[in-house]
């Protein structure tokens, strides 16, 4: 391959050729997700930090049912965290956090994290690969989008992005990547936007000027001319540094911690003072179908590690940025490609799985959990999933609109459908009105009868008005039918299913009505 073709399919249009404390750094431009919430830049300095948390993580031991304790416990017997040992929440009685989330309950009970159960999406793909683009992308399951979520937010609002950027209004990326791969999320419309090379270059070496040598070989020379065109391209390098050379001292971090390694660079340059809206981290190590636990302790091993060093990373990050007098600027979450199966399996371990519990945290994100403890089985079999309560592209809309301020108006084009707005975040950061409706949450919304059914049940649903919607899942979280999708009038309705042709077996019913939400067993039998 020439030289020039080379350069012309694996060089982005602008990347950091550096590495970040050895992590590699991408800075995208017009990349579909990362730059996504670039749009409100010009209304205010927010940030939101997203931890990516690959391979799919066990939901139901990082945030434990403690009012349903005894279906979980005699669902992985073999791996369940010991009820004296779940880490109380301020408030909570129905649901516990894994012992090892120190961090994350300190700031829960300081009153800056929400807790979201079963976070997932209709026919879940339980493949890596696939299920990692449709949470990147924000697609339906059975879609494939050549856009991120976000990316088709900065088409309407800088469609003639890269021409004319940096500016006096925006010197900086858009979007940063710290230490990942390259990902659909990073396409943009006509080009891929992810870091297709990198360069073996310390930030700290990038902050002095010193890059690693070049070998004096025929492979030096083409890296020494790849080097110079990345220079060229990267219009962002300077302010990077400028940012990260006004900060010259942090709080402490914990050590070993990739993850804590990442998001100490991340509030370095917030408190430096980059508009960059969105920072992308990840920690991998989540598929744990076997010794997820240890066999002695079911506190101790391989999840509690991982789960250990999100939270201490997390608490740490905000402690700096506190101290760093910038946290008022930042909205994390974390996310996953999937969650884990009810019932664990007889290597110590959890399968593939549909939704799982997402975490927002930041010091305007609403004190809560939101949702009821997961709906699960008397007697879990090896198929069981944990029934989604909310997709997980509202939590994204709800971002946009609550964080930054995208207008509702704006919303159902860019996420193309027309998502629950979750109160995920205090309506002092934009003026909207945030806050759970007032629901009894033993009130019955959504019921069906007969229950047992044989081939048909009518289903009663209350509706407050607005948009309402009726969906029927299976235990695998596959939609099996949308019954009902429209705006309604307030009031009482029913309808009828028809489950002739399905298997014998469990089902959900999910009622959505605007911000609640309740899913409701139905079984069908002979």
């Amino acid at each position: 391959m020439k030289r020039r073709d080379f350069l012309k399919y694996t060089a982005p249009a602008a990347i950091l050729p550096s590495f970040i404390n050895g992590f590699s750094v991408q800075a995208f431009g017009a990349s579909p997700l990362l730059s996504a919430l670039e749009g409100a830049a010009t209304n205010n300095d927010h940030v939101l930090v997203m931890i990516q948390l690959n391979g799919g993580n066990d939901g139901l031991n990082m945030v434990i049912p403690l009012d349903q304790y005894g279906k979980y416990q005699a669902a992985r017997a073999n791996i369940a965290i010991p009820e004296g040992r779940v880490l109380k929440l301020a408030g909570q009685t129905k649901t516990g956090i894994h012992p090892a989330m120190t961090g994350i309950q300190q700031m829960y009970n300081d009153g800056h994290v929400s807790i979201l159960h079963s976070v997932g999406y209709p026919s879940p793909n339980f493949s890596h690969f696939r299920a990692t683009d449709i949470w990147l992308t924000g697609s339906d399951a059975n879609t494939v989008l050549p856009t991120g979520w976000g990316g088709r937010y900065l088409q309407t609002e800088y469609p003639d992005y890269p021409v004319g950027y940096p500016n006096a209004d925006m010197p900086d990326p858009l979007a940063i990547q710290i230490g990942s791969v390259v990902s659909p999320a990073f396409q943009g419309p006509t080009v891929n936007m992810g870091m297709a090379i990198t360069s073996a270059t310390d930030f700290y070496g990038l902050l002095d000027d010193e890059p690693d040598p070049i070998p004096n070989t025929r492979a030096g020379k083409e890296l020494k001319y790849i080097r110079l065109i990345q220079e060229h391209s990267n219009k962002f390098a300077t302010s990077i540094k400028a940012a990260a050379a006004k900060v010259t001292q942090q709080g402490p971090y914990p050590a070993n911690n990739h993850l804590a390694a990442q998001l100490k660079i991340v509030a370095r340059l917030v408190a430096g003072g980059l508009k960059t809206r969105l920072y992308m981290v990840s920690i991998g190590g989540f598929d744990t179908h076997a010794n997820q636990t240890n066999a002695g302790d079911t506190t101790t091993g391989a999840h509690a590690n991982l789960l250990g060093q999100i939270s201490s990373a997390v608490k740490a990050f905000t402690d700096d940025l506190k101290g760093l007098k910038k946290s008022q600027r930042v909205v994390g979450m974390t996310f996953s490609e999937f969650g884990r199966r009810v019932k664990s399996n007889g290597s110590m371990g959890t399968d593939h799985g549909a939704s799982a519990p997402m975490i927002v945290f930041g010091d305007y994100v609403n004190q809560q959990v939101l949702g009821n403890t997961p709906t699960m089985p008397d007697a879990a079999s090896a198929i069981d999933n944990i029934p989604m309560q909310y997709d997980f592209r509202s939590v994204y809309a709800s971002i946009l609109e609550q964080w930054f301020c995208v207008k509702p108006s704006d919303l159902n084009q860019i996420m193309l459908q027309n998502y629950q707005s979750l109160p995920l975040v205090n309506g002092l950061a934009c003026g909207v009105v945030t806050g759970v409706p007032d629901v009894d949450e033993n009130k019955t919304l959504i019921s069906n009868y007969p229950n047992p059914f044989s081939t048909k049940t009518v289903i009663s649903y209350t509706t407050a008005g607005g948009h309402t919607m009726v969906q029927i899942f299976d235990t695998m979280g596959r939609l099996v039918r949308k019954l009902v999708d429209s705006v309604h009038a307030a009031g009482d309705y029913t309808i009828t299913f028809n489950g002739e042709g399905l298997p014998n077996g469990m089902y959900y019913a999910r009622f959505q009505n605007g911000r609640v939400q309740q899913v409701r067993t139905m079984a069908k039998v002979r």
